[in-house]
């Protein structure tokens, strides 16, 4: 049976302990001029030298692939910046429009696993290698996003994005094409040496 084909970005899984994800995310801030809409599971970056007027680090849409280092995943819009509850009013998308200023969760944890489907046809020998994000178009319908991983960049190299773990083993899920694997931030900006 083949994979289905829906990709959905990065989607918290669990530590790379085993521990499961218990829905921690930190508050950062999208300025408005922020050119591209943010879908829940797409990877995002510090902007260097840029905050809102309290000190809340702003944040952008990532690069794919080229050494680029990833801060976290956008897990949706938070309209309480650091208070525990998050309204999400019926009127409001999940998914952060281009253009728009917004408070955002964004996961951060270094040591977190991801689920991510494969944008090719990896071998089951894919696990501890290395591999670029490709972009790719949010869903406006489902608010999720369209980044996958870039199954022709498999290699070896310390400079790509994502280090593969094993493939995710769940009922529907195969080695192949489109197969989810999971995946932990190879080049993530908490791990880095340099500052931003």
């Amino acid at each position: 049976m083949a994979n289905t084909n829906a990709p959905s970005g990065l989607t918290p899984y669990s530590r790379s302990s085993g521990e499961p994800y218990n829905g921690a995310v930190s508050t950062y801030y999208v300025p408005v001029g922020n050119p591209t809409a943010l879908y829940i599971g797409d990877p995002v970056v510090l902007i260097t030298n840029s905050s809102d007027g309290n000190g809340i680090q702003s944040v952008g849409i990532a690069t794919a692939g080229g050494g680029t280092y990833i801060l976290g995943v956008f897990r949706g819009i938070s309209n309480n910046a650091g208070l525990a509850t998050i309204p999400l009013l019926q009127s409001q998308t999940p998914y952060l429009p281009a253009s728009t200023a917004a408070y955002v969760n964004i996961c951060t944890d270094p040591d977190l696993l991801y689920a991510i489907q494969e944008n090719g046809a990896m071998v089951s020998g894919a696990s501890g290698r290395n591999a670029d994000l490709v972009a790719g178009t949010g869903s406006n319908y489902d608010s999720l996003s369209g980044w996958q991983l870039n199954s022709s960049t498999l290699a070896t190299t310390n400079t790509l994005q994502m280090r593969i773990v094993k493939l995710l083993q769940e009922t529907g899920n195969a080695v192949g094409t489109n197969a989810k694997w999971l995946v932990r931030i190879n080049l993530n900006q908490f791990t880095e040496v340099l500052g931003t």
